[in-house]
């Protein structure tokens, strides 16, 4: 038996893995396709709905929610000559639902801290998924410019 066989022997995703990924798929998109994008308080409305559009075309997206913090780009435009800054998670919340093969999944991106914190705030899977239906605990997984959190079930 070769490594792949067995890895392939013992790795089977459930729908709620499998939804969780695309949703970790849509922010990965949505953050490193947008970090560096010139924004200003008159375009932030703008970029929202770029944003937003863009991130819904990908499959299995349901919904994107994008606020571009106008209030954190001001005090950042404060302290320069420019009349713009680059787009970074400090200037962004967002929520995405996602939809996988009847699966729901519900997340957030915002600043916990100094960092833009992705996470899964809720899974609705179907009942043939029951390892998602226990309680959930919060793992935190940080990088040098964006942190996630990872959900892990704690079995029942």
């Amino acid at each position: 038996m070769t490594a792949t066989d067995e890895l392939s022997e013992t790795t089977t995703t459930t729908t709620a893995e499998e939804a969780c990924f695309e949703a970790g798929i849509k922010f990965g998109t949505l953050y490193h396709q947008f970090a560096g994008t010139p924004v200003s308080p008159a375009s932030a409305s703008t970029l929202e709905d770029g944003i937003e559009d863009a991130i819904e075309n990908q499959p299995h997206c349901e919904a994107v929610e994008v606020t571009v913090r106008t209030d954190r780009i001001e005090t950042a435009l404060a302290e320069q000559s420019a009349e713009y800054t680059e787009l970074t998670g400090e200037f962004l919340d967002v929520t995405m639902q996602i939809e996988y093969d009847g699966c729901q999944v519900q997340t957030q991106m915002s600043m916990d801290g100094d960092y833009p914190l992705m996470e899964i705030v809720a899974v609705e899977s179907p009942t043939d998924d029951s390892i998602w239906q226990p309680v959930y605990r919060a793992t935190q997984y940080r990088t040098a410019s964006v942190a996630w959190r990872v959900f892990i079930t704690l079995g029942v």
